[in-house]
């Protein structure tokens, strides 16, 4: 999980064009990823794409869209890799109210040997580049007070 967390920052600093970044935030601002409930396993390289997209956002001051759930392994090149556990991963979605998805391109003969009955009501976003992740996932709505706690 620590490495998919710096793919995606390294990708970050490495196309702040792409999202209009200032590069100065990057040498202004350190970043700590904690994902908590340390009893809970956790593998990692599925969350690359969580990851990035939450990063993006946290830079951006950008809002993620809602009811929006995303697997895939990231790379330094900026490529998706496929991951396993997509039956599970969509119904899981599902029950949670998820209508969207994003996924590795690669994994859509997962999806296609899923019962469509499950996958009623949901639209998948298959990609192979970590841009058409934020593409899909981050609205162009800003977080009103980003430092503001609750």
């Amino acid at each position: 999980m620590k490495e998919s967390a710096v793919i995606a920052l390294e990708f970050l600093k490495a196309h702040s064009y792409f999202l209009a970044l200032d590069q100065e935030l990057f040498d202004t601002h350190n970043v700590h990823v904690h994902v908590p409930e340390g009893a809970t396993p956790k593998d990692g390289p599925s969350a690359g794409n969580t990851i990035l997209t939450a990063l993006a956002s946290l830079f951006t001051k950008r809002k993620v869209k809602k009811n929006i759930a995303m697997t895939g392994e990231i790379t330094l090149r900026g490529d998706v890799l496929p991951v396993g556990g997509i039956k599970e991963k969509i119904l899981a979605a599902k029950r949670a109210g998820i209508k969207e998805i994003i996924m590795c391109s690669k994994n859509k003969q997962d999806v296609d040997d899923i019962n469509s009955k499950y996958l009623k009501g949901l639209s998948i976003h298959y990609v192979d580049k970590m841009r058409d992740v934020l593409i899909h996932a981050l609205t162009e709505e800003l977080v009103k007070d980003p430092l503001a706690l609750k």
